[in-house]
């Protein structure tokens, strides 16, 4: 649970480094959450006036808005730990196949070690358990 709430605790970092599990298990708390909101805006649909289907939609809107600069920052993180700068975000906004390069990006294992965006966050967290 810790390393999904922990880009909502980093919320604008945009420096640094996060490693794949950061950044997977903040998607995978998206997912929970959204998703059964979504069913229920769907489910509504027998009445898209009814005030049920304005508080899902409420709901899905606050979460992204809330979470669109923590989602943000994490990704940039990310590719500061595969040694590329954060701007690499922007091909995002190539159509149609944007969104699948980004993917195949936060796939990739980062750089062993340190790089210029600073120490490797993998051996960071096998440091922090093996003194613990």
């Amino acid at each position: 649970m810790e390393w999904m709430i922990l880009p909502l605790k980093r919320y604008a970092e945009f420096s640094g480094r996060s490693c794949r599990k950061e950044f997977w298990m903040f998607t995978l708390l998206n997912i929970i959450i959204v998703l059964p909101v979504a069913m229920g805006v769907s489910a509504s649909k027998a009445d898209p006036t009814s005030s049920l289907a304005f508080v899902f939609r409420g709901l899905i809107v606050l979460w992204v808005i809330g979470t669109f600069v923590p989602g943000l920052a994490v990704q940039v993180r990310r590719f500061h730990d595969q040694d590329k700068s954060g701007l690499f975000v922007l091909l995002g906004f190539i159509p149609y196949i944007g969104g699948l390069i980004l993917l195949a990006f936060m796939l990739l294992e980062g750089t062993p070690g340190l790089n210029q965006y600073g120490p490797d966050p993998v051996e960071d967290e096998t440091l922090s358990i093996t003194t613990s």
